[in-house]
């Protein structure tokens, strides 16, 4: 009865200090903005990918030509592409694939370079050029044509004859190496195409030539890696892009825009 009491006669503050409600600290508001930034567009993708046509076995899945390219023969001037498409099932929430396409001039046929999980990680003409990826039709990430393309071809083909990490094995989905980490590394050796990967290309950011710190594949920035775990990106063609376990944030204040997880780039075409 004594403590019944003693605890009538306590501040009713102090009894109901459980419910005074925890101001909004500026640190708090910066971490609620963030994990709405990462985790809002993941659920639209992943909400997309849901009530799309999920009824089409991978296996089966349209690999023909996009017509994005036209035919080699009909076109005797050099050309360099970029593409990139969802990956394949639900990692395609989260990612694209993308790959390099070359022909040097009067070249019959075009050649197309891959980064695969299955076999030898390089992989030559394994597709059609500008084929679907197992049914999602490619973006142009960029491109070159003549002789600027021309120029191009033999430093591409010594990037990737130099890539190092071609051996059966190497190939990691996350955080990379993967086939965004190759095409990365290939487009550092032709900064003058001015072009990034886009932030759904997951891997890009992985250190394919062990440095932790350096320029931007484009030569107008720097980045910063921990082992494509976590990034940070400053560049003029890049843009500013914050990397959280493959997670890219960002802006393009050339081409406005904004990058988000899952999303992609939402703003003004980079190409």
């Amino acid at each position: 009865m004594e403590l019944c009491a003693a605890l009538w006669r306590m501040p009713r503050a102090f009894l109901y200090v459980r419910h005074v409600p925890v101001p909004h600290t500026p640190v708090r508001r910066t971490l609620l903005i963030l994990l709405m930034l990462l985790f809002g567009p993941i659920a639209i993708s992943a909400g997309r990918y849901w009530l799309g046509d999920r009824s089409v076995d991978w296996q089966m899945a349209d690999r023909s030509s996009a017509g994005l390219l036209p035919p080699a023969a009909a076109h005797p001037e050099a050309v360099v592409r970029v593409f990139a498409a969802r990956t394949v099932r639900w990692r395609g929430i989260f990612a694209v694939h993308s790959w390099i396409v070359v022909k040097p001039a009067d070249a019959s046929r075009y050649t197309r370079y891959d980064y695969t999980a299955w076999g030898e990680p390089i992989r030559v003409n394994g597709f059609a050029a500008d084929g679907r990826w197992f049914g999602d039709l490619p973006q142009l990430i960029a491109s070159a044509d003549g002789a600027e393309a021309a120029e191009m071809i033999p430093k591409i083909q010594a990037a990737i004859k130099g890539y190092k990490l071609n051996a059966y094995g190497d190939y990691r989905a996350w955080p990379g190496p993967n086939s965004n980490t190759f095409v990365a590394a290939v487009l550092a050796a032709v900064p003058e195409l001015s072009t990034t990967l886009p932030p759904t290309a997951i891997g890009k950011d992985y250190p394919w030539n062990g440095d932790w710190i350096g320029p931007t594949g484009s030569g107008t920035g720097i980045r910063a890696t921990l082992g494509g775990y976590l990034g940070l990106t400053l560049g003029w063609i890049e843009g500013i892009e914050v990397n959280i376990f493959g997670a890219v944030i960002g802006v393009d204040l050339r081409r406005p825009a904004i990058k988000l997880p899952g999303l992609g780039r939402i703003g003004v075409s980079a190409v």
